[in-house]
């Protein structure tokens, strides 16, 4: 296995830096992705980036978080990487358990790793709400509860079978990428890992989410799943009845 860790960055001029400083020691190669950021942010990428040990991919205008990581797949499978490690990197995800993550992977290689978060007690309740109906729908859309949180954006990709699904056309590139990925490699009989993981709200972190385009995106993408879940209805039932079967055979 050869893992690197993808940082898809719009502006987050207060975090990024920090988040770099904590994953160095780990010894992994790192991918920022720069997202057409602006100008000082340009300034703190290019002063991490003469630091060393940092990979730099400059997008020419903001594409959304879909597009970078797009792009940063599609890197690490030109530069022979097997798995990607995402991370936001507004520097909330938990960086003490990057170990697990790696080694989650390298017990399940074909498996995509979900993060599962543990959210601080000061979570607005309206995102948590927010998150159990995307949670329901992805539930619906694979016919199974595989998914924990299809929203949460720490996770590892295994490469060639997501650069395969990243040749739809039609995933979205915007906010709405996380959980629409997770739900195709699912479609194309990808395992899934989940692992709970803390969730940090850092001063300076930055939200991207905007509120009423981002939610007609995710409810246009869940109507897509929806009718891409019967086009395929036969498929992912006889996979469960299957599944099930193995279960029962592995503990009797």
């Amino acid at each position: 296995m050869k893992l690197c860790i993808l940082l898809p960055t719009f502006n987050n001029v207060d975090t990024i830096e920090g988040l770099v400083a904590a994953l160095k020691p780990l010894d992994y190669p790192i991918v920022i992705v720069n997202d057409g950021s602006g100008e000082t942010m340009n300034a703190v990428l290019q002063r991490i980036e003469s630091q060393g040990g940092i990979a730099l991919i400059h997008r020419p205008g903001n594409g959304g978080k879909g597009a970078a990581v797009t792009d940063g797949i599609r890197w690490a499978k030109n530069n022979g990487f097997t798995h990607v490690l995402q991370m936001d990197a507004d520097h909330q995800h938990c960086v003490a358990d990057v170990p697990r993550f790696v080694k989650a992977a390298t017990q399940h290689p074909r498996s995509l790793i979900l993060g599962k978060p543990i959210f601080p007690p000061n979570t607005p309740r309206a995102r948590l709400n927010g998150r159990k109906i995307s949670i329901v729908w992805v539930w619906i859309e694979t016919l199974s509860a595989e998914i924990k949180d299809p929203l949460f954006g720490y996770r590892v990709y295994p490469v060639n079978e997501t650069d395969r699904t990243l040749k739809w056309p039609f995933i979205g590139k915007r906010m709405e990428f996380d959980p629409e990925i997770a739900v195709r490699l699912v479609w194309r009989g990808v395992p899934v890992v989940n692992l709970e993981t803390e969730v940090t709200y850092h001063d300076g972190g930055i939200s991207h989410f905007h509120y009423f385009y981002d939610n007609v995106r995710i409810s246009w993408m869940h109507t897509r799943l929806f009718i891409g879940m019967l086009l395929r209805i036969g498929i992912l039932l006889a996979r469960r009845i299957i599944g099930r079967r193995t279960e029962r055979q592995a503990h009797s």
